[in-house]
C-alpha cells in the first residue's frame, strides 16, 4: 500500500468521482442503483455548501482518488455524516476511519451538538467504523430507495 492522504474535497472532478463511485461500487457490490440519491446529495453540496457549516474530504492513494466523505449542516444543533465511501484497493488500511473522524471533529468544531448518518444494514464494514466512533443505532426502517427491498439504519453521536 502506498501513501494515503485525506484533503479537503473541492478540486476539479472531485464531486463527479464521488458520483461515479458510489453508481459503480453499489451497483458491483450490491446490485443497488444509487446514483440517482447520490446526484441529488452532490449537487446540494455543489450547489448549497456554506465554509465553516459544510465539509467534504477526499482520501487519496498515491495521489488516486479512493474515498469520501461529506460532513452537511442540517440544523443549528446537527450535522450529518454523508456519502462515506472507501475503494475497494483501499480498504482495511485505515481510510474509512480517517474519513469518518474528519467529519466528526469538523462537526464538533461547528459548535454542532451530534452527528447523524444514515446507512444500511448490509453495511457492515462502514457500521463498525460508525460504532468504534461511538454512534449508537437511534432507528430503523424498510424501504426500496436503491431498488430491492433494504433495511436502513439511523446512527446519532453526541459531540458535546
Amino acid at each position: 500500500m502506498g501513501e494515503v492522504t485525506i484533503r479537503e474535497l473541492g478540486r476539479p472532478g472531485d464531486l463527479g468521482w464521488v458520483l461515479m463511485a458510489h453508481g459503480e461500487l453499489y451497483a458491483a457490490e450490491y446490485d443497488w442503483a444509487v446514483e440517482a440519491v447520490t446526484a441529488r446529495i452532490v449537487a446540494d453540496h455543489a450547489a448549497h455548501a456554506r465554509p465553516g457549516r459544510d465539509a467534504g474530504w477526499i482520501a487519496e492513494l498515491d495521489g488516486a482518488r479512493v474515498g469520501s466523505v461529506l460532513c452537511v449542516h442540517e440544523d443549528e444543533r446537527t450535522a450529518r455524516l454523508r456519502l462515506l465511501l472507501v475503494d475497494p484497493a483501499a480498504r482495511g488500511h485505515g481510510v474509512g476511519r480517517s474519513l469518518v473522524a474528519r467529519c466528526i471533529a469538523f462537526a464538533r468544531d461547528a459548535g454542532h451538538a451530534r452527528l447523524v448518518l444514515w446507512t444500511n444494514e448490509p453495511l457492515a464494514a462502514a457500521r463498525q467504523l460508525y460504532l468504534e466512533a461511538g454512534f449508537v443505532l437511534a432507528g430503523e426502517e424498510t424501504h426500496t430507495e436503491f431498488g430491492s427491498e433494504q433495511r436502513g439504519q439511523s446512527y446519532e453521536l453526541a459531540l458535546i
